[in-house]
């Protein structure tokens, strides 16, 4: 019986590896559904602590890495950190909208995320007077880097969700 609720539990965890791609906590899905058929599972020792610890300081370094990619992407190419700031809400907010805008799933969430990015650093470094081709290399950066985050991200999902299966499966 042990073995039908770990083939539930991983077929949870695959949808919640899937939500990842759509900018949804999947990778945090997971940590929890793991940590709670651990606790109600804790006798049949399946799941160590230092496997949940594993999987939730990896789901975390993944959040650290979407939040901060385009940030990071906008400040190596010499933006402000005002143009940071604004890459990091127009990656949210890009996300948000290109799921709506752009009505195929993952490729509207993914494409308003970078264009988020890239137009709210921008945006900002424009209206601060810099140079238009500066205003551009610094948006163009911040895009790239949030689909970087994204990727890291949905890579963290696939190794976090990796730890699971063979923690689970393993004699």
């Amino acid at each position: 019986m042990l073995y039908l609720w770990l083939f539930v539990l991983i077929l949870f965890n695959t949808v919640w590896l899937a939500l990842v791609a759509f900018g949804l906590p999947g990778n945090w899905l997971i940590v929890v559904s793991t940590g709670l058929f651990a606790w109600w599972q804790w006798d049949s020792g399946v799941f160590s602590i230092g496997t949940l610890v594993t999987v939730a300081v990896l789901a975390l370094l993944a959040e650290l890495a979407e939040f901060g990619a385009g940030m990071v992407g906008a400040r190596k190419s010499g933006a402000s950190w005002r143009g940071s700031i604004a890459a990091l809400f127009g990656a949210m907010i890009g996300a948000v909208s290109g799921t709506f805008v752009i009505a195929v799933p993952l490729l509207g969430t993914v494409v308003g995320a970078c264009l988020g990015a890239g137009l709210g650093v921008w945006g900002v470094e424009m209206s601060q007077g810099r140079h238009p081709d500066r205003s551009l290399r610094s948006g163009l950066s911040a895009g790239l880097g949030a689909l970087v985050g994204i990727l890291s991200k949905l890579a963290a999902g696939v190794v976090i969700w990796l730890i699971v299966v063979v923690a689970a499966l393993w004699p």
